[in-house]
């Protein structure tokens, strides 16, 4: 009993971190894009779009993964991969932002193309990692409901703190690109602490 509340309170600290780092990264972004495209409704409106999207597509292949492979080297992944990402982040984004803007695509193609290119894939990997731990999780597939709702409130509350932790206190502290990097130092701690799971099958509900 002890080592699987310890399974299961290492997954939720991971998905809580991933919560927050996947919403601070879209509030950021909007910082990201706005020297070149301002804070218009079709800025605000490109974001949500893409990372919507990304998380959804996330999901979906976070699921797939998780049913072919339970593997805690392949879910410390999800999370270090954005996490590797974040930290060279500011070093290609505004240039590319400013690069697009030069163009003169519109108000709408500019900050849309923009977001696909910089938010899309990450947003993918970072969708990906609720459903896979929803898979580590599951040790008795008798209470899966429970386990899925835990988890997912969990990711809601990460989210949460993430929005309000960054648009009111660390860009103020740190500014936007410190800000980015410090999310991707965060995913990449969660990324070695998936390493310390214990890797276990659920078992199997009774027959009725």
């Amino acid at each position: 009993m002890g080592r699987t509340n310890a399974h299961l309170a290492l997954i939720y600290a991971i998905v809580f971190v991933n919560g927050a780092a996947l919403m601070a990264f879209e509030i950021l972004g909007s910082r990201v894009l706005a020297p070149s495209f301002g804070n218009s409704i079709f800025v605000w409106g490109s974001l949500i779009g893409v990372f919507m999207a990304g998380m959804a597509l996330g999901y979906f292949f976070g699921g797939v993964l998780g049913d072919r492979c339970r593997s805690r080297l392949l879910f410390a992944l999800l999370p270090t991969l954005p996490g590797l990402l974040l930290l060279v982040f500011p070093y290609y984004a505004f240039p590319l932002t400013a690069w697009l803007a030069d163009y003169d695509l519109g108000p709408r193609i500019g900050p849309f193309l923009a977001c696909l290119l910089l938010f899309l894939l990450p947003s993918v990997f970072l969708g990906a990692v609720s459903p896979y731990a929803i898979v580590l999780a599951l040790h008795d597939l008798r209470r899966a409901g429970q386990s899925v709702g835990a988890l997912y409130a969990i990711s809601t509350v990460g989210s949460i703190a993430g929005t309000l932790g960054t648009s009111f206190y660390l860009i103020l502290w740190l500014g936007t690109r410190s800000a980015l990097q410090l999310i991707g130092v965060l995913l990449l701690v969660a990324g070695v602490a998936a390493l310390f799971l214990t890797e276990r099958r659920p078992a199997a509900a009774p027959e009725r």
